[in-house]
């Protein structure tokens, strides 16, 4: 009888060894059935925003690959605080996702009092675009180019004012890095969103705004502002005649942020896995990435979220250094 009992133990151990239990659930059943009803993709910012329709493209390649629901939720507000709660309470088995720029952990945590570890409580899985930012001057400034945009700040007693997107992000500090790189004065004026830094770009209140391509390329096309430097390491498609900063001499500027599709840190790897691969194989399709162009993006690359992370290390460094210069304190 005590031999037929071990027996039994064994088998039941190998069991649990070979395919994993937890909860009376075997793991690597319940991987291979992932999803098993529809996924949320939680974006961090309003309905027609650069993350809601990258999100809103996803969840087509999504759909299709698992025919399963996709589900897109905006939850602006809070420096992604609220999408990322939201991921924090729903997402441990991965049919929750976010989709959100790396800044949410590279330049909010610096600008913000936030309430969740950025390098811990989330993982990107996969890169979605890479896009950058764009020096945009009034049209009745009177420079065409970054050269006389120079010479014209420092003939100018107080140098100069830019507006950002958001104070203590990096339309705000790329704006400090440059009056250092140049030695003019830059004065900021924050405002909430590009929407209405763009509206008094136009209407001449503010001369200069960094601002994010996506927002800014429609204007620029339009001739309704002038598009002065890409502060991007390689020239834009839809902005092929602006050229870099790196172009002209000031690489420090020349920084590439990307939106990725993220989870929580514990889901599953099999299904983290699943996430990535499926991301991936719909973006590379041409199609696609021609979509994404004429958002004013480029085709995200394949890192991995370990090298992911690692660019976003180096960012939040650069970022607190800039910070620090100017004695910013988070709000």
């Amino acid at each position: 009888m005590r031999k037929r009992t071990n027996n039994l133990w064994w088998r039941g151990y190998a069991l649990a060894i070979g395919v994993g239990v937890v909860g009376g659930v075997p793991v690597a059943h319940a991987q291979e059935d992932w999803p098993s009803k529809p996924i949320r993709l939680v974006v961090a910012g309003p309905a027609g925003g650069s993350a809601d329709a990258l999100a809103r493209l996803l969840a087509e390649g999504l759909q299709k690959a698992w025919s399963k629901p996709v589900i897109v939720e905006n939850k602006p507000g809070a420096a992604g605080a609220l999408a990322i709660s939201d991921l924090q309470a729903t997402g441990k088995d991965g049919h929750t996702l976010l989709v959100i720029q790396g800044g949410v952990v590279s330049e909010a945590p610096l600008a913000y009092k936030v309430y969740y570890k950025p390098f811990a409580d989330l993982k990107p899985l996969a890169q979605v675009s890479r896009t950058g930012l764009v020096l945009v001057a009034n049209k009745d400034v009177p420079v065409s180019n970054l050269k006389q945009l120079v010479d014209y700040g420092k003939s100018q007693k107080d140098g100069l004012v830019f507006a950002s997107y958001a104070a203590g992000l990096r339309g705000h500090t790329s704006g400090i890095l440059l009056g250092q790189l140049t030695h003019v004065p830059m004065r900021h004026v924050g405002y909430k969103g590009s929407p209405p830094a763009l509206n008094d770009l136009m209407g001449g209140h503010v001369p200069l705004m960094f601002d994010g391509v996506t927002t800014s390329m429609p204007l620029i096309k339009a001739g309704k502002i002038r598009a002065i430097a890409v502060a991007y390491p390689t020239r834009i498609a839809g902005l092929a005649d602006v050229p870099t900063f790196k172009e002209l001499g000031y690489p420090q500027l020349a920084q590439a942020g990307w939106f990725a599709v993220w989870s929580r840190p514990d889901v599953a790897p099999a299904v983290q896995q699943k996430i990535r691969e499926a991301t991936l194989a719909y973006f590379k399709q041409p199609a696609v990435q021609n979509r994404v162009k004429d958002m004013g993006m480029e085709q995200g690359n394949a890192a991995t979220s370990e090298e992911m992370m690692a660019d976003l290390k180096q960012a939040y460094q650069q970022q607190a250094a800039l910070l620090k210069s100017i004695n910013y304190q988070p709000e």
